[in-house]
């Protein structure tokens, strides 16, 4: 293989790996867009829904609450224990530094008064009342409006459950709205769900409350457009590089032409005829790019057909 035919092919190459790199890529911007979709569905759906009894959505404490259900607005029927209020901490609301204010409620009647006996009474749902701003030292200095005292009725929003984390914080804060966690840091004990909820409504009501916690994002982002960006980018490079192999091996054949002898003049006798080139005449060496061309084999026929000429015109001169 020549060096031109060589460098051709290690560009080609390359332009197959970047395409297949920037597919992949885009491929991966594409799922995230229909993920995004998908999750700004429910949020839309789930929204303005009407609020349904807890235990329609939610079975049981155990019961796992699925994306479809997430900001789900149900209703439940108990009282908080605002002993065991906690503060959320880190959790910007609307870029605002602010803690969170969670306070675990405990269930009396989780089909909110719509089933003949009560259901999942005594279990504990955490309750993310809204927010409060930062206290003068940003850390414990803070405290926020107290949660209605008796039996209330509870409507919320549904969000997952958050996984634990394993940073510290001061005591009576958290650093994630997980429940156990939550409950530990109120020194509150009950059997919990493997979710939360965020506040809209409570009756009766009281006032002061905390403030209103932001509406979720339905911004679909730049996914789309990054997506399409990655496969102009898997097709640009392929035919750059393609192009860039072509002149390569353009640029090899002019080298090998420039460098190839020029062919040797024909032979002419004294009277000025071209004559045939016999064996011994020399020939110019073929570029190895020049298309093969047969060859007749030997000279033995035209030294021969010489011969012949000669003896007849010596006979014709001596007539």
């Amino acid at each position: 293989m020549s060096p031109a035919a060589r460098r051709a092919t290690v560009l080609v190459l390359v332009g197959i790996v970047l395409a297949v790199v920037c597919t992949f890529l885009g491929r991966w911007q594409w799922d995230r867009h229909v993920w995004r979709d998908g999750a700004i569905a429910v949020v839309e759906g789930n929204w303005s829904a009407d609020p349904v009894p807890l235990d329609t959505v939610l079975p049981s404490p155990d019961a796992p609450l699925t994306d479809a259900d997430v900001w789900q607005r149900v209703s439940v029927v108990g009282h908080y224990a605002t002993e065991g209020t906690v503060l959320l901490r880190n959790r910007p609301v609307d870029g605002t530094p602010a803690y969170h204010v969670l306070v675990p409620f405990v269930v009396e009647d989780a089909s909110a008064g719509t089933a003949t006996d009560p259901t999942q009474a005594g279990s504990v749902l955490v309750v993310d009342r809204g927010w409060v701003p930062p206290g003068l030292d940003g850390s414990v200095d803070v405290t926020p409006p107290a949660a209605p005292e008796g039996t209330i009725t509870l409507t919320a929003r549904l969000r997952h459950d958050e996984p634990a984390s394993n940073r510290d914080a001061p005591a009576g804060q958290v650093q994630a709205i997980s429940a156990e966690q939550v409950l530990a840091a109120g020194g509150v004990e009950g059997e919990t769900y493997e979710a939360y909820v965020a506040m809209t409504q409570e009756e009766p009501s009281v006032d002061p409350v905390p403030g209103v916690l932001a509406a979720p994002s339905t911004d679909p982002g730049s996914h789309l457009s990054y997506a399409f960006q990655w496969w102009t980018f898997a097709l640009g490079g392929l035919v750059a590089f393609c192009l860039g192999a072509r002149r390569e091996l353009q640029d090899g054949r002019e080298e090998l032409d420039a460098e190839a002898p020029a062919p040797a003049p024909p032979t002419v006798s004294a009277d000025g005829v071209e004559l045939w080139p016999t064996r011994d005449t020399p020939r110019p060496r073929r570029a190895p790019t020049a298309p093969d061309v047969p060859r007749r084999r030997g000279g033995r026929d035209e030294d021969a057909e010489d011969a012949l000429i000669d003896a007849q015109l010596g006979e014709r001169d001596e007539r």
